[in-house]
């Protein structure tokens, strides 16, 4: 029996191997071809029934079996109204399309003048490597649209995505999930309530808020943003956050290659070590997943709490890693040398990871209790010491401390040591224009309750200029000395006594007296003005 007609056959191809699911629709061959001839090759019966002049059905019924091309159908019974142009099948159909593409429902209509065809009640749909289940399917062959609107899922193997609704264009190869999205793979879940995937590109886009939970546990949250489920690669905007174990991430643009592990923050980033109780905040930040590591850069800042006391720390690069010891502070060694026959000592003691962190150029730092600059910086966790390069200078109050390297030893950020290597010289200002002054090869200095107490000098021979005070602290002239060593103690922020051992020698001068080249020691200056003077500096 044949048939003049148009004739449906859908196609879905769920083509999501390791990626998310997607569905494809191919298009009737030959468009432009209006003549299609359908052979009912089986049925039980087969009727033509007149229902006025101008309508005739004609019907098939048990077992039939109808075939297209490479096409075949199979259902309880079908209809076919020449008039409208309309044909329906009811009843267990299944649709084989040359053994590839499988499509079962219980009812099929297809107007085609319109070129639409729906399928209705337990619609599944599957190409061996996926499967689409729906109670409703409409395709429009005319514009290659398919959509569902009462709820779809989607399985591949352990990767299940389920949708509300679900449209797939397939000039373009978009499909566009709609209304309470959830893609549930064994490497992520995601929950969104937008998603559009292309087929060809096999790149999933996020166009609304979409959370992310990966295997390992770590949750990105982003509003828009791309994924090459090919790669793993993505790229986020809108302010899209990352956590896991041991960060916190923000940024107006994140990009994360899957490969090497790294996230790229770009755009008011800010990154959040919780464990150490640091805060990185800067323009550019990239965070090495597999490694451990962050670098900062574009104006960035990092903050150190600990006891309710923060410590800030600019430079033009920030950088922090992961340092491997033993318990007893060896550094772990796994290499073997076979031609000398020495192998490496193994300790039983549990493997520690210290965390370090450089700062590279232009360093400045500012807390309450004290403020440094540098050119460098290196900051330990296993000791919180600061250790400063490269024309250090260091402020606690009125006093200025400089030398060729300075290691500032900290507890609860407060300073507690300062150690002054080679060419040191500490500076008191007593006013505008008289300044206390010792110096030395070494400075060893001490803090109490975050002010310094007491200083060390020792020298070849340790230098000072100090402006004694009488009971009603005025200023009586100033002694020059010099001895091996030189100690200082201070009172109330203020330098009080200078105390000098071996080799002692000096000359006090009479303040309307002092020789205008005796006033300063070797090296003298006064930095203040590059001293910050409160945290809001460093931000700008």
């Amino acid at each position: 029996m044949k048939i003049t007609t148009y004739f449906l056959f859908i196609c879905f191809v769920l083509a999501f191997a390791n990626k998310p699911a997607a569905q494809q629709v191919i298009p009737p061959s030959a468009p432009n071809d209006t003549t299609r001839v359908i052979l009912i090759k089986q049925a039980r019966s087969l009727r033509e029934k007149q229902i006025d002049s101008a309508t005739t059905i004609k019907t098939a019924a048990g077992e039939v079996i109808i075939t297209e091309g490479k096409t075949t159908t199979n259902c309880d019974s079908a209809a076919y109204n020449q008039r409208t142009n309309i044909l329906e099948a009811f009843g267990n159909i299944h649709i084989n399309d040359n053994d590839s593409i499988h499509t079962y429902a219980q009812y099929l209509r297809y107007i085609g003048l319109e070129r639409i065809a729906y399928l209705k009640k337990n619609v599944r749909l599957t190409d061996k490597k996926g499967t689409l289940y729906t109670e409703d399917l409409e395709y429009n062959l005319r514009t290659g649209i398919a959509t569902y609107k009462n709820g779809g899922r989607i399985v591949n193997g352990s990767t299940l995505l389920t949708s509300k609704e679900g449209v797939y264009y397939a000039d373009t190869k978009d499909v566009y999930f709609k209304n309470n999205v959830h893609l549930k793979d064994p490497k992520y879940n995601i929950t969104t309530d937008s998603l559009r995937y292309n087929i060809k590109t096999g790149i999933a886009n996020f166009i609304t808020y979409t959370k992310i939970i990966n295997k390992d546990g770590s949750i990105i949250e982003t509003r828009s943003g791309t994924y090459d489920l090919n790669t793993g690669n993505a790229v986020f905007f809108d302010r899209t956050a990352y956590k896991d174990s041991n960060y916190f991430l923000i940024a107006d643009k994140m990009a994360y290659e899957e490969k090497t592990g790294i996230l790229q923050m770009e755009g008011n980033a800010k990154l959040v070590d919780s464990a150490n109780q640091v805060t990185v905040l800067g323009g550019l930040v990239f965070a090495d997943k597999k490694k451990n590591t962050f670098l900062a850069t574009n104006k960035s800042v990092m903050i150190l709490y600990k006891e309710n006391d923060s410590t800030y720390i600019t430079a033009d690069t920030l950088y922090s890693g992961l340092r491997k010891y033993d318990s007893l502070e060896r550094k772990l060694t796994t290499q073997q040398d076979t031609l000398n026959k020495v192998t490496t000592l193994n300790t039983q003691s549990k493997d520690t990871s210290i965390r370090y962190f450089i700062a590279f150029h232009h360093v400045r730092i500012f807390n309450d209790s004290l403020q440094a600059v540098s050119d460098s910086l290196h900051y330990s966790t296993s000791d919180s010491t600061f250790k400063l390069f490269g024309t250090p200078i260091v402020w606690n109050n009125d006093t200025q401390v400089t030398g060729d390297t300075i290691h500032m030893y900290t507890q609860n950020q407060k300073p507690k040591r300062l150690y002054v290597f080679n060419n040191g010289i500490i500076i008191n200002e007593a006013n505008k224009v008289m300044y206390n002054q010792v110096a030395g090869r070494t400075l060893n200095g001490y803090f109490k309750d975050g002010q310094i107490d007491y200083v060390r000098v020792k020298g070849s021979p340790a230098e000072s200029i100090f402006y004694p005070q009488d009971n009603d602290s005025a200023y009586i002239g100033m002694n020059r000395s010099s001895g091996d060593v030189i100690d200082i103690y201070f009172v109330k922020k203020e330098l009080n006594k200078v105390k000098f051992v071996n080799n002692v020698d000096g000359v006090m001068y009479p303040l309307r007296q002092i020789p205008a080249d005796k006033k300063e020691l070797k090296n003298f200056k006064w930095w203040d003005y590059r001293r910050p003077k409160n945290k809001l500096e460093l931000f700008e």
